[in-house]
């Protein structure tokens, strides 16, 4: 993937790619003045989030939270991009949602028991490109 530019802004549709083609983001949850970051591994269609955890600070925070930032990036040697998704969360039921959610490609990544599935609903998106290349010397009037 190349674009012009040293930052470029991606269109929807390819930041919904990107989310549906990774496996490993970080989710943020911010609870009055705490905020907590969890990597997690994760399935996305793109326009859904789904996780699992067992019964602990991710899920207290991910149900309490009006607001969950999800993001996740890849930095090659010349390129890099970022892709952020604001959500809301909830936990699947358990049953046929449960069910569904258990077909899906998605095992720990550690060892551990986790039973609980997590679904964020992606209600923006955001994401850049970058091309990496060594800093250019600044003009001489932009130097404050």
């Amino acid at each position: 993937m190349t674009e012009n530019g040293p930052v470029v802004e991606l269109d929807e549709a390819r930041a919904r790619g990107l989310l549906s083609g990774q496996s490993l983001g970080r989710l943020v949850e911010r609870i009055g003045e705490i905020t907590e970051v969890f990597p997690v591994n994760y399935w996305s269609d793109g326009h859904r989030i789904v996780f699992r955890t067992a019964p602990g600070t991710k899920l207290v925070g991910t149900v309490a939270a009006k607001e969950i930032i999800f993001e996740i990036d890849e930095v090659t040697e010349d390129t890099a991009w970022s892709v952020v998704a604001r959500c809301s969360a909830r936990v699947l039921d358990k049953g046929e949602e449960q069910e569904y959610a258990e077909q899906l490609d998605l095992k720990p990544l550690v060892p551990t028991v986790k039973q609980v599935f997590v679904e964020l609903s992606v209600d923006s998106l955001s994401g850049r490109f970058f091309n990496l290349d060594d800093e250019p010397e600044a003009e001489p009037e932009t130097i404050a």
